[in-house]
């Protein structure tokens, strides 16, 4: 049976990107008492993500969720690299670049030669592509998983595990225990199909949010209020998109529209505009509604 032994185990972790999603797990590690290591794209990026994950953990501690000691623990426990042959000792290791197939195709042939232990579990943040595709590309695809974290990752209690038709049963298990246990998350099993649970079902109704703010039927803001207010949801479908990302959110209709030929998961065009155009929602300050910059 593949897996990297037992749960117990693990205690050196890697994560590859630290954007909003590799941040977010980088520091659920952390705060688990795990050894963390994060391999970012370049030299220059490894500052940026410092920053980004100190401040995350500071409003952990302004919220009352972490004490000062619980934050400064957390913090020496992550370590920042740009070469992924850092990674050579992990255990199991979290793939978080954007949502671009060659691109994570070639960070798992680079981990498969580069990590050592030959019971390394290797897990993709992947949010709809395919497992079996970036699997194939390594050795040992039995040690493939897919891991579907959400946003804020500190804070948003689900993650989606998926194995690929090539995916050793123990190595699914062991993904599950992980981050059930240690990293004190709620984990669903989903098929290996774009867009697994959530996306398949969340997707379809953002994009028709989206289609009636294109047709000019009704505003992002009454839609959103209509949904808050008429069906108690804790946030409105083009707030939620703007949070996603609307690059990010493009992406996944792509893959799902690839894989399904559905027009309910095609990409509206006025939400390929809004991407061209740069309005990528509140992390660019604007999306379908408009944002304070961070730090103003």
């Amino acid at each position: 049976m593949s897996g990297a032994g037992a749960v117990a185990d693990i205690r050196r972790v890697g994560v590859v990107g630290c954007g909003a999603m590799g941040s977010g797990i980088a520091e659920v590690c952390a705060r688990s008492g795990l050894d963390v290591r994060v391999a970012v794209s370049a030299a220059n990026r490894i500052e940026p993500a410092r920053r980004s994950l100190a401040a995350s953990l500071d409003r952990a501690v302004a919220g009352g969720r972490l004490a000062e000691a619980q934050r400064d623990a957390a913090l020496a426990r992550v370590e920042f690299t740009w070469h992924l042959g850092d990674l050579a000792d992990r255990q199991f290791v979290f793939e978080c670049v954007p949502e671009d197939e060659a691109a994570k195709q070639k960070v798992f042939a680079e981990l498969d030669r580069v990590v050592e232990d030959p019971a390394a579990v290797f897990a993709t943040n992947t949010s709809s592509l395919p497992i079996i595709r970036l699997a194939r590309v390594c050795e040992r695809p039995e040690q493939v998983v897919g891991t579907h974290f959400f946003n804020p990752v500190p804070l948003l209690p689900l993650v989606e595990v998926t194995a690929s038709l090539l995916t050793d049963e123990g190595t699914a298990r062991q993904a599950e225990e992980f981050i059930a246990g240690p990293l004190g998350k709620t984990v669903i099993r989903a098929r290996d199909r774009a867009g697994f649970v959530v996306n398949a079902l969340l997707v379809p109704y953002l994009m028709s949010a989206v289609r009636m703010v294109e047709s000019g039927f009704a505003s992002a803001e009454d839609i959103d209020q209509g949904m808050r207010l008429g069906c108690a949801h804790p946030i409105g479908p083009l707030a939620l998109a703007d949070l996603i990302g609307l690059d990010t959110l493009a992406a996944v209709t792509e893959g799902l529209y690839a894989e399904f030929r559905d027009p309910v998961y095609s990409c509206p065009p006025l939400l390929g505009r809004m991407v061209e155009a740069g309005l990528l929602g509140k992390k660019s300050g604007r999306g379908f509604h408009r944002y304070q910059p961070v730090g103003a």
